[in-house]
């Protein structure tokens, strides 16, 4: 499962990218800003970076320079700029790939596969995470307890799987919103305390007596397999 980040000022386009590359099986962040693209990258594990030149605080072709120097994460800029000069000092500022809006999620999709294939990369959720009698596929977004198969949302699954990735480790509330729902600005608190107590109560356990899923009280939520 790759962790796109999308830096797009378009409320709109910001939100058709989020759910595309979503149903496309990656985890995705989205910001509106250069000086919000350059914070994640610097403070998050990322695989890949889409990034629109039009941005509101700095123009994209600077902020890609600055982001090349905190990180070396692949780069597709996504531009309603086609013109050759434009194509050609933004590849020369560091970019690995160009598109011009508009595009289709296809096409999109076909770019980042490539790129992510010449990068090392994975394209295509591949792994499959196990703790304990929890088994998750996450190429085939399936997830089984014991012998039985557990009927997850896609954002139920999303949560298990974002977390099953990182066994042990406590998740902030914070990165959880980031990391799934795609957009620090989705909602409060209860967004995340609804789906985990969904989630819980698949799992068949209760935030009072946990099994797999476990709240720290003022951080966020950690799964672990049970002791």
């Amino acid at each position: 499962m790759s962790k796109v980040l999308v830096v797009e000022d378009d409320p709109v386009v910001q939100a058709a990218l989020v759910h595309a590359l979503t149903d496309l099986g990656h985890v995705v962040q989205a910001v509106g800003t250069a000086v919000a693209a350059l914070r994640e990258a610097g403070t998050s594990e990322l695989d890949l970076v889409i990034l629109d030149l039009g941005l509101p605080d700095l123009d994209g072709v600077a902020a890609l320079r600055m982001l090349r120097g905190v990180s070396n994460v692949p780069v597709i800029v996504a531009t309603a700029r086609g013109a050759e000069a434009s194509v050609v000092s933004t590849l020369n500022a560091g970019a690995d790939d160009y598109i011009v809006k508009p595009f289709s999620a296809e096409h999109l999709a076909a770019r980042i596969n490539a790129l992510l294939r010449r990068t090392g990369g994975s394209s295509v959720p591949s792994e499959v995470v196990e703790l304990g009698g929890l088994r998750i596929d996450l190429a085939q977004r399936a997830a089984t307890l014991g012998d039985s198969a557990l009927a997850l949302s896609r954002r139920e699954f999303d949560l298990l799987a974002y977390l099953a990735q990182r066994p042990g480790r406590v998740i902030s509330r914070r990165e959880l919103i980031q990391a799934v729902w795609g957009n620090p600005y989705v909602g409060d608190d209860k967004t995340i305390d609804v789906h985990a107590s969904w989630l819980r109560r698949k799992l068949g356990e209760t935030a009072a007596h946990p099994r797999y899923l476990h709240t720290v009280r003022g951080v966020g939520f950690k799964l672990a397999a049970p002791e």
